[in-house]
């Protein structure tokens, strides 16, 4: 038997469906009985999307692991307010003098296609005047390379 269950996030009310069981023994993990916030289904959710999944892929795989039901439009709603974080950042102004600035790549393995391929993200790191370290950017490359 299903229940509703009506959940408050950082993102708006949400509702969702959790499972629930005669003994009342059924206890979830992501949203515990009691609770209003969602926190651990709000990280999930990113880091889901993070991953390149579709909104009905990341539905999917919450109903086949969490056993409930979360809505695309919540989905949608907590993406969204991710993108625009990331958009911000990236248009972000940057101090106009750094005293130390590094550049260095981390490769990474990723799944393309099937295939675990290697994928490289160089980043730029700049120290200010106040000695507070920060990223500037990162780029994505295909390999580690100087000439990039």
């Amino acid at each position: 038997m299903l229940t509703r269950k009506m959940v408050k996030t950082s993102f708006g009310d949400s509702e969702i469906q959790v499972p629930r069981d005669r003994d009342a023994t059924f206890n979830p993990m992501l949203i515990p009985k009691r609770k209003s916030m969602a926190e651990g289904l709000e990280s999930v959710i990113v880091s889901l999307y993070a991953r390149r999944m579709s909104v009905s892929d990341i539905e999917s795989q919450i109903r086949d692991i969490y056993h409930f039901d979360v809505s695309p439009s919540t989905i949608s709603r907590i993406t969204e307010v991710v993108a625009a974080d990331i958009i911000n950042w990236q248009n972000r102004p940057l101090e106009s003098v750094y005293l130390v600035v590094w550049m260095d790549c981390i490769v990474f393995k990723v799944r393309d296609n099937g295939k675990v391929i290697n994928k490289a993200v160089y980043l730029a790191v700049g120290l200010d005047k106040e000695g507070k370290k920060e990223v500037l950017g990162m780029w994505l490359g295909k390999n580690e390379s100087a000439s990039f």
